[in-house]
């Protein structure tokens, strides 16, 4: 019988520095090595439930990040805002808003099977066409396109009528939602639309892997799997095996890794980051002990609400919260994070914790004055 191959063990606290490393968490990302559009292709997308959290998390990763370089690449509509993975909204360069999303089709229409009760006795090509005509006519809220819908097809289920159009196209939502500093209702229209070029055929997922595991590996099929929303990854790892490194966890499940991946000494230190909400850091692997230490894997959300996040050594330690003053012209306006860590932190720890929030407060608040306090974690 032929014995199994084992292969070098990574211990958890070097895959959290390799993950890190890749998130451009370890060390920020300079400006002269990688610029704003960069991050966001190298990161493949950042989550964008909400507004705020795709600024916040490239002032994390970047160095000197200014959140008007981000919005000025949405305004000129070289990044975008669409349902991608995990049926969520994230925030992608053209190029992948154009890509991505066919490539993970097949999960929207798993999701679409999930409505079809609702959806009895709707032709699916007739609304996708006529949910195109009616967003490339004029972009429209979700409501405006679900009245027209319902029109059509009065006895079918509103919720499910919503989902279908933005399963069956690509809706981006078109500034000035998104926007630095700027507010407006959510409006939709298609990618096509958006970005003057067509959807382009959807790419064989080799390449995606491989962006994948340069952005959030080492990984096993399964945490790419729980990353895109794809299944049956399998064959495709084993296509790609000759040219990956591969190595096991200390549970022996099989990860895989471009060659020259980043892979830092597990003792590297990891500076305090503040994330935002949602953050694809933590939510891109099938595993996360890498980064979320098992007692507090529950604490960063409550009911449907998810909080931002505080790293201290690399892994989940707290949440926080901004408040913002209403007029930050006046000479005594101030910013205030509030931190509430899960454990008791070091005098040092809390010492960087609260220069690091110093930092995030000079680049990403008008405030004239800052404020970084610590609470009891309350639950």
């Amino acid at each position: 019988m032929a014995s199994k191959t084992t292969y070098p063990v990574l211990g958890n606290r070097a895959l959290n520095r390799a993950t890190l490393q890749r998130q451009l968490l370890l060390r920020r990302a300079p400006k002269s090595a990688m610029s704003v559009r960069g991050a966001v292709e190298h990161l493949v997308g950042l989550q964008a439930q909400n507004v705020k959290p795709p600024y916040f998390a490239l002032a994390a990763r970047m160095d000197g990040f200014d959140p008007e370089e981000l919005s000025a690449l949405m305004a000129s509509r070289e990044v975008a805002r669409l349902v991608t993975m995990r049926s969520t909204i994230h925030m992608h360069t053209a190029e992948d808003c154009l890509t991505l999303r066919p490539l993970v089709q097949a999960a929207r229409d798993r999701e679409l099977k999930q409505f079809r009760a609702g959806l009895a006795g709707v032709d699916l090509a007739r609304l996708r066409a006529l949910s195109r005509e009616l967003v490339e006519e004029e972009p429209r809220t979700m409501k405006k396109l679900r009245e027209a819908l319902l029109k059509e097809w009065p006895d079918a289920d509103p919720l499910a009528l919503s989902v279908a159009a933005r399963c069956v196209l690509p809706l981006v939502q078109v500034t000035p939602r998104g926007l630095w500093g700027r507010s407006g209702q959510v409006m939709l229209t298609t990618a096509e639309q958006w970005f003057g070029r067509t959807t382009e055929p959807a790419p064989a997922p080799d390449a995606t892997v491989l962006r994948y595991l340069a952005a959030f590996g080492p990984a096993s099929v399964k945490d790419m799997q729980i990353w895109s929303g794809l299944t049956r990854m399998r064959e495709v790892f084993e296509r790609l095996r000759p040219r990956l490194a591969v190595f096991q966890d200390e549970n022996g499940v099989e990860l895989f890794d471009i060659p020259d991946g980043p892979r830092p000494d597990a003792g590297t230190p990891a500076p305090p980051r503040f994330l935002p909400e949602f953050d694809n850091l933590l939510l891109s692997h099938a595993d996360r002990s890498r980064l979320v230490p098992e007692e507090y894997r529950l604490r960063t959300w409550k009911g449907n609400q998810a909080y931002p996040t505080l790293l201290v050594d690399g892994y989940l330690a707290g949440i926080w919260r901004l408040t913002e003053p209403d007029d930050t012209a006046t000479a005594t306006a101030t910013a205030t994070v509030t931190v509430q860590a899960f454990g008791k932190l070091t005098r040092a720890q809390q010492a960087a914790v609260a220069e690091e929030g110093e930092r995030m407060l000079s680049a990403m608040s008008s405030a004239t004055a800052h404020d970084i306090r610590f609470e009891t974690f309350s639950g």
